[in-house]
């Protein structure tokens, strides 16, 4: 019988299902692997805004990659959303315990899209303490890409510079996002051993939709999973995370104007 290999996400869940858990549970599904996850929050969130937050309990969150790696032959693994450093510490410790040499994409998730607050302060010493150096990758933001560098990014230059100081600190590849480049252009810079490499797409205008590094790193974890190697995966990713904001949903409700990823129902072009 035909089968896919397993993808694991650990995540928080976001209400609306365009973030979080449900964003990469669709990209996994979408991309040709079988999703997995372990919850380690529950968002109450639409784009745009943050309402309320419950963080999970550790021994819950332990359990839960546990039992998923005791049962199935996780392919390759991804962390977003994890809140608090019991929340980071937590997964460490799982991860240590049952993970092996599975490759871990690390979406370092601090902010929302909208504003809202999703790691706590103590969590960032510890996810550069104790998570960061297990990744196979991480994808920082630009913003993401500061508190973790500690000085600014926003330009190409210091976007290749941190991606550089990041990998040499943390001995593992970094892919920089530059979403918020102030430029027609959509470009993300990834440092490997072998040195640094650019990707590029054109920008979407106008286009508020949140979930987008979600997405990315969980369709890169499923790159891996089938057996891409890293800059092939990323390219997959990156194809697919600009196709599915360019061809976005759309509704006009009480709230306003509503975007939301096209993870499932993207056209060819």
């Amino acid at each position: 019988m035909a089968t896919l290999p397993p993808v694991l996400t650990i995540a928080g869940s976001d209400s609306s299902c365009g973030a979080g858990v449900q964003a990469d549970l669709k990209a996994i599904s979408a991309l040709g692997g079988y999703a997995l996850n372990a919850l380690t929050s529950v968002v109450s969130e639409t784009p745009g805004r943050v309402s309320m937050l419950c963080l999970l309990e550790p021994d819950f969150i332990m359990d839960q990659i546990r039992v998923l790696f005791e049962t199935f032959p996780i392919g390759a693994a991804k962390t977003g959303m994890l809140g608090g450093a019991e929340q980071v510490e937590a997964v460490v410790q799982a991860w240590q315990a049952c993970a092996g040499g599975v490759p871990l994409v690390i979406d370092p998730v601090m902010v929302a899209t909208g504003g809202g607050r999703l790691l706590e302060d103590d969590a960032v010493s510890a996810m550069k303490s104790l998570l960061l150096p297990l990744a196979t990758l991480i994808t920082p933001n630009m913003d993401e890409a500061e508190v973790l560098w500690g000085r600014p990014v926003t330009n190409r230059e210091q976007m290749e510079n941190c991606a550089w100081d990041l990998a040499q600190a943390f001995q593992t590849s970094v892919l920089v996002k530059g979403g918020h480049l102030i430029d027609d252009d959509a470009a993300d810079v990834l440092c490997t051993e072998d040195g640094l490499m650019w990707f590029e797409a054109d920008r979407t205008p106008d286009v508020q939709t949140h979930g987008t590094g979600c997405t990315y790193s969980a369709s890169i974890a499923t790159g891996l999973a089938n057996g891409l190697a890293l800059v092939e995966a990323v390219t997959q990713a990156k194809e697919f995370v600009s196709c599915a904001i360019a061809q976005h949903f759309v509704w006009q409700t009480g709230a306003g104007t509503v975007h939301a990823l096209n993870h499932l129902h993207q056209r060819a072009e």
